[in-house]
This record gives C-alpha cells, structure tokens and sequence, in this order.
C-alpha cells in the first residue's frame, strides 16, 4: 500500500505558473505534449489540444500550430483524455417521491440538490465533469433527474444546468426501477407482475392524455396543467430518456416488453445480469450502464454479478457504460470500474468509450461531452499515466476551459485522498492522514 502512495507522490506537480481558473478565458490555451485519447478518433503521441471560449477549437499532432497570444500548457509525459461522464449518480444530498405513491413523474430531483456538498469535489478529483444525478430507487418511479455540468463556482443548481431553463426544458430522464427495491407495503406494490400492472396503467393514461392534447383545437379554453402527464409526454416523446434501475435478467427482460409496448428510449443501469440478455439488448438497441461491484453480497439481486460482464456486452454490440452509483462506487474511483472490465476481457477502445461517450449518448449529450473533438464542450482531464493503472492520478479536471481540480492546490489535494466527509476533517486530523499518503507514518 505505501508503494502506492509512494508512487502518487512521485508524480511532479503541474507548473505552478499556469493562469487561475478565472483568467485567461477569451484567450486561447493550447495543452502540448500528452499522450491524447480523443476517444472518438485514435490515440495521438505528443497530442495538442487548443481550447478558446470554453470548447474545443482544434485536436491534432505535435505539429498542429498554437493560434497567437495562446496561453501554453505542456504536459510531457501525462495523458489527457475527455472529461469522465457519470450516467448515474446521487451525490449532492439528491433526493426523490416519497412514501404517498410508487409513482412520481412530477417529482424533480433539481429541486433538492445541495450545490455546496463536497461530494461535487470529489467527483472532480475523479476527473468526473458531468454527471446524472437521479433520485433512489425504492419506487417504480421515482422522479425526474438531472444532468449536471461541475462547473466552476456554482452558487444554484442552475449554474450547472445542461438545459436552459428548468421551467420549460427537459433537464434530465426519468428514474424508474423494478426488482426488489419497490417490493414494499401498500401503496407499493408487492409482487413484480403488479409493479409492472401499476407502471403499464400510468403509461396508457399518459398515452390518453397526449391524444387528447393533440386533438385540441385553437379556440379551446387552455387545459388544467397536468405536470405528471407532462413529464411522461416527453418521456413517450423521446425527449426524456428513461434511466431504469433493474438489476435481474427477468426484469431486464420486463423493461424491453415495457418499452415495446410504448416506445420510449431506455438505458439499462446497473444491469447485473444484463450479460445474460446481451444478445436480446443489441437486437432492442438498448444501452446498459453498469454498476461494477467489486465485492458482491448484501443484495440478492447482484449474486450473478461477472466482472465479464463488460467483455460480455461488448462482444454482442450493446453500448455499455461504467457508472458509480455514488456511494456503491465513489467518485473519485470510476476509472477503476472500467480497468477491472479490461483486465477480464474488454478492449481497452471501448472501456474508455464506457467512462466517456458512450455516457453521453446515453444522456443524450454527445453533441456536447464524451470525446475531444473540436465545436465540443473543453471538458477534459490530465492523468499522471495511464488511466487504467492503479499508480495513475487525476492531476487535472478542466470544465468549459476551466480548472475546476488541481492536485497540486491543496485545497483541492484533500478531496482526492481525504474520507468521504472531507469538510468535517480538521486540521490536526488532515495533517495525520497527508503523513500517512505520503509513507511518513504517523
């Protein structure tokens, strides 16, 4: 373990005299000399990367020209990769419906975001940039999420927003799940053959309702706001994409007949036993995002768990992401989720495509994040080496051509190598837990 950290702390810090997080922005800054993985193209030796206004202007080779007055970076000898995406999170004090119903459309998991928790921080020491942040699981719907870009500052979740307004747009997908975790007392339901009865009852009411809004003509008196009919419009519209807890093969199987029958777009999260249906989910095109567990037990539903999972899904053409579920996986360790899925079968190209644009798609967000293309959002990250290595660190996470995480700022140090509740450790506390990172003892 001390070889580890010794290793960590081996790693140069970043020149100390590259620009604040707030300066230089309407100047361009080009980023030379790493070994570049723009995930949607081949890796480059000796990358260049030019960024101006918060997106990307150019990717190329070491003979790609900086523009004039560009503020220069060099990174021999790191790697820089996009900004790592989380299709499925619960940091920020998230919270969902609660125990009147099993179903809750109308539910917006914006509304309860806490912008100043520290568990933002780590997943930037992560080199996570943007995030789906989704309500729990104990019911069969559980609210609307929302997509989270970390920004820099950020005083209201509207500061983080993708959409641009709240009000009016679609800022998320839609929570819901089966399986065992909404197998409660009434009003829930306690059987899976009823959870799907009460999901398929609300899904034709909503179908009703966008009949009856489309057969409305100009002179009729404006109708009675319905906002759970209004979400699951978009949702049947294929405006808001559904992120389905399910865990087990059968219920996999029960979320592609729900599908069927109304035709909204679907990822699979978690999927446990989505490798025993791999074939079903390519044939259906339904993505899976999975929960990697690294140490399975507690929960029934995981028993069939395979770290070939990934290698599985892959080789049957499903798109197949990597999520931390924060607690289940922190933050600050996805990319290990994706090198467990290389080292039992799955290609390096595509377990980098799960930690990157493959999420995006799954958000539909690839326009924006997911790979380092120019007209792109200038979301990326510097890692010390190789991203699948356990020696490897997030020395940099940049959002919208912001440093938003620095390694080298120890402020920033603490919420990569502190414990879950950095914010609470004191100093006395800190100094301890540095010595004992860095081999001292203590």
């Amino acid at each position: 373990m001390k070889r580890a950290f010794g290793a960590l702390v081996l790693v140069p810090a970043l020149a100390a005299s590259q620009p604040a997080p707030a300066a230089g922005q309407d100047a361009a800054h080009v980023f030379r000399g790493a070994y570049l993985l723009p995930i949607s193209s081949p890796p480059i030796e000796s990358g260049v990367l030019v960024v101006q206004g918060g997106a990307i202007v150019a990717v190329g080779g070491a003979d790609l020209a900086s523009p004039p007055g560009a503020v220069e970076h060099d990174l021999t000898g790191r790697v820089l990769m996009p900004g790592v995406v989380d299709s499925h999170s619960h940091v920020g004090s998230v919270s969902g419906g609660d125990r009147s119903s099993p179903l809750h459309p109308d539910v917006r998991a914006l509304d309860s975001i806490d912008v100043a928790s520290d568990s933002f921080w780590r997943a930037r020491a992560g080199g996570i940039t943007t995030v789906n942040v989704m309500p729990g699981s104990g019911h069969l719907m559980s609210g609307q999420t929302v997509y989270l870009k970390l920004r820099a500052g950020g005083r209201t979740v509207e500061d983080w927003l993708l959409c641009d307004d709240p009000l009016t747009d679609v800022c998320g997908g839609m929570k819901m799940a089966n399986g065992t975790n909404s197998l409660r007392e009434p009003p829930f339901p306690g059987t899976r053959a009823r959870s799907a009865a009460l999901v398929r009852g609300l899904y034709h009411e909503a179908r009703a309702y966008v009949e009856r809004q489309a057969g409305r003509a100009d002179g009729d008196p404006p109708a009675a706001r319905d906002l759970r009919m209004e979400a699951l419009a978009e949702v049947l519209a294929g405006e808001r994409i559904v992120q389905h807890h399910t865990h087990r093969h059968n219920d996999i199987a029960t979320v592609l007949r729900l599908r069927e029958e109304f035709g909204f777009r679907v990822v699979i999260q978690h999927g446990t036993e989505a490798w025993k249906l791999a074939d079903e989910l390519a044939a259906a095109g339904v993505p899976v995002s999975i929960t990697s567990i690294d140490a399975p037990g507690g929960k029934e539903e995981t028993i069939d768990w395979t770290l070939e999972a990934g290698a599985i899904l892959e080789r049957a053409g499903v798109d197949v992401a990597f999520n931390t579920d924060d607690f289940i996986t922190d933050s600050r360790l996805l990319l290990r989720s994706a090198a467990l899925a290389v080292r039992n079968g799955m290609s390096r190209a595509k377990a980098l495509e799960a930690l990157t644009l493959a999420p995006a798609r799954m958000l539909g967000l690839a326009d924006r994040v997911g790979s380092l293309e120019a007209g792109k959002d200038a979301d990326f990250v510097v890692l010390s080496g190789d991203p699948f290595s356990v020696y490897a660190t997030v020395q940099q996470t940049w959002v919208e051509g912001r440093l938003i995480f620095d390694r080298s700022n120890p402020e920033h140090r603490r919420y990569a190598v502190g414990g879950h509740d950095v914010y609470r450790t004191t100093a006395e506390e800190e100094a301890v837990l540095r010595r004992l990172l860095e081999g001292e003892g203590g």
